[in-house]
C-alpha cells in the first residue's frame, strides 16, 4: 500500500515538474558538485535576481519530466549531479547565468551540461553560445545607442542646412 502512495506522490511530482518545463520558454542543466554553500548561495541569489528558477532534481524525475513535456535528446546528460534552471520569460538568463558561474568556478567544479529553448535541445557547446548572449534589455539599449548616433547626426546636418538657408534669405 505504502508504495501506491509513493508512486502516486511521484507521477504528481513528474506532472507538476513537466507542466514548469512546459511553461518556461528555456532552461539550462549543470553538474553543480563541488561548488561551497556560499557559492550556491551567491548562485541562487542571482537567479532569483533574474527570475530564474533554479533546483536540484533526480535525474529520473528530470527524464520522466522531460520526455512528458515533449523536450527530447536531454537523456544523456542526466547523470551525477544535476540541477536544473528554468525561466519563463528570458530565453538566454539561464545559460547566461549558469556560464558566467563556470566561467568562474572552471568546468571541474561547476559544469554546463545542455539546454532547451522551448523544444530546442542544445548541447554544451551550444549553451556555451547562449551563454555569451548579451540580456534583452542590453541588445536593446545597444540598439538605441546604435541608432541614436546616425540620428543625432542626420539632425545637426539638418540644422546647419536649415541656418544656412535663413542666413541666405536674410
Amino acid at each position: 500500500m505504502a508504495s501506491e502512495k509513493i508512486l502516486a506522490s511521484k507521477k504528481e511530482k513528474v506532472a507538476a515538474l513537466a507542466e514548469l518545463l512546459k511553461n518556461s520558454c528555456s532552461g539550462a542543466l549543470v553538474d553543480y558538485e563541488g561548488i561551497t554553500v556560499e557559492e550556491d548561495t551567491k548562485l541562487r541569489r542571482e537567479m532569483r535576481e533574474n527570475n530564474v528558477q533554479y533546483f536540484v532534481e533526480k535525474n529520473t524525475m528530470l527524464r520522466l519530466a522531460f520526455k512528458e513535456a515533449g523536450i527530447e535528446g536531454l537523456d544523456d546528460v542526466l547523470n551525477g549531479a544535476t540541477a536544473i534552471a528554468i525561466s519563463n520569460d528570458d530565453e538566454t538568463a539561464p545559460a547566461r547565468i549558469l556560464g558566467k558561474f563556470a566561467d568562474d568556478f572552471g568546468d571541474a567544479k561547476f559544469e554546463l551540461k545542455a539546454g532547451f529553448i522551448g523544444t530546442t535541445v542544445y548541447d554544451k557547446a551550444g549553451v556555451t553560445a547562449l551563454s555569451k548572449i548579451p540580456s534583452k534589455e542590453t541588445l536593446l539599449a545597444q540598439l538605441v545607442g546604435s541608432l541614436q548616433g546616425p540620428l543625432t547626426k542626420l539632425a545637426a546636418t539638418l540644422k546647419a542646412v536649415a541656418d544656412k538657408k535663413s542666413e541666405e534669405a536674410a
